[in-house]
This record gives structure tokens, C-alpha cells and sequence, in this order.
């Protein structure tokens, strides 16, 4: 279960946490905590400390297109590793679905699991019913968000964007 942070800088709005509008460029992400696919509690701020943090939420472990996607990601490390970028997956899926996932697919980046949706309604990707919207956002050190990419079919669009935004962050 996601343990969001106390400190928040900016309110979410109240339709986000209910299956609202996603988090869009410049909003606050607020802190949380997930496991990820060795059952190692993984905080955001933790991460950012390394550099901006590329976080994807993908529908399913193990499918066909999430596949693809998460693939990508891992194939252009080299890449994100040149601007800084921190690549993190996410679903519902349990631990053990994460695990079986990454060393499947030899994922060199953590997936974590979302097991109650709690991070994908906070971030406005979470369904009514089923998986969360495949969505993509790139994470500044600051929390703040500085990319958002939505597409449900167009796989690899999601990795190319996010490194995009990353190389654009460092021309400032």
C-alpha cells in the first residue's frame, strides 16, 4: 500500500484522488512509497535524489504492449543514463508479478507495485475498473512535473518523449 508523504507543497484536487484529471506539467507530485519488484519500499524522493525520475504506469505485467513499452525503456538506458533520467515502472500488479516481469525481460530499473491504485488515483491514471491508463510522466528533482504523455497504442512514443523532456531539461 502507497504511503503518501504528509508534506505537500500543493493541494491535489479532490476528482484527481477519485479517477480525475491526470497531474499536468507543472503540478507538485506529492511524496509516495511503494515496493518494487523485490519487495524493497522504493520512496519518490529517494529517487529523485539521483536525477529526474521517468515514471511510466503501464495496464499489466506480462502483456503483450506493456512488454514493448517496458522493453524500450530498458533498451534506451544508455541514453537516459546520459541526461540523469531515473526510468521507474508501475501498475497493480503484485510484487511477485513485478519480479517474474523484471527478470523475464532483464529490466536494469525498479517496478513498482501498486497494488490498491492508490499512486495511480493520486496521479489521476487510475480506472473505475481495471488497470490505470498507460500514461508517462517525467519528474523534475523539484517534484514538479515537466512531461506528460498519454497514448494507449503508440508503445515506444512514451520512452522517445520522456527523453526528449530530459534533454530539454538540461539545455536550461
Amino acid at each position: 500500500m502507497a504511503t503518501p508523504s504528509s508534506c505537500v507543497t500543493t493541494a491535489p484536487d479532490d476528482d484527481r484522488l477519485h479517477y480525475g484529471a491526470s497531474m499536468d506539467v507543472g503540478d507538485v507530485v506529492e511524496d509516495f512509497e511503494l515496493p518494487d519488484e523485490t519487495g524493497t519500499p522504493r520512496k519518490l524522493s529517494d529517487l529523485l535524489t539521483n536525477g529526474p525520475v521517468v515514471l511510466f504506469f503501464y495496464p499489466a505485467a506480462m502483456t503483450t504492449g506493456c512488454t514493448r513499452e517496458s522493453c524500450h525503456f530498458r533498451d534506451l538506458s544508455a541514453e537516459f543514463a546520459a541526461v540523469n533520467g531515473q526510468r521507474v515502472g508501475i501498475s497493480r500488479d503484485p510484487v511477485d508479478k513485478q519480479h517474474q516481469f523484471s527478470e523475464k525481460h532483464g529490466f536494469d530499473y525498479p517496478l513498482l507495485s501498486d497494488a490498491d491504485g492508490t499512486v495511480a488515483r493520486m496521479m489521476g491514471v487510475a480506472r473505475k475498473k481495471g488497470p490505470p491508463k498507460r500514461v508517462t510522466f517525467v519528474i523534475d528533482q523539484d517534484r514538479r512535473v515537466v512531461e506528460v504523455v498519454k497514448s494507449e497504442v503508440r508503445m515506444n512514443v512514451h520512452a522517445d518523449r520522456a527523453l526528449a523532456a530530459l534533454k530539454q531539461l538540461q539545455t536550461r
